[in-house]
């Protein structure tokens, strides 16, 4: 007896966990919603750059949006246009630091890093410009 009140019980659950009520849906909204045009998530360099931040120190200075102890990245990718000059002239910023550009406090060098992860790191600020 027990084993009918389980198997009951598992398909009321299952049914109730896959409701096909008309009123669940949307009709008005698209099947796929489209991706903002400023949705940089699916950017392979954008990605990449996320990443490279996640296992670095830059968060210990920089902020996407307000400036912290350097420059916000917005503000970075304002000045400088999304071009390869500048993603070397950057990148090269990245990995022999620098000071005098935005004040008179030192970016601290990074220069364990590659040439080719701070290109990447360079492209993903440069594509917030807006």
């Amino acid at each position: 007896m027990k084993k009918y009140l389980v198997a009951i019980a598992l398909v009321v659950l299952v049914g109730a966990c896959s409701s096909n009520n008309a009123n669940d849906k949307k009709t008005d909204a698209p099947a796929v919603a489209a991706a903002p045009a400023n949705d940089l998530s699916s950017n392979p360099d954008y990605q990449k750059g996320v990443e490279l931040i996640a296992k670095s120190d830059c968060l210990t200075c920089h902020k996407t949006d307000s400036k912290l102890i350097g420059p916000a990245y917005k503000d970075v990718a304002a000045k400088y246009e999304n071009t390869e000059a500048n993603v070397d002239l950057l990148a090269g910023k990245i990995i022999k630091g620098g000071t005098g550009v935005w004040g008179q406090i030192p970016m601290t060098p990074h220069a364990t890093l590659s040439e080719a992860d701070a290109k990447a790191l360079a492209k993903y600020v440069l594509l917030l410009r807006k």
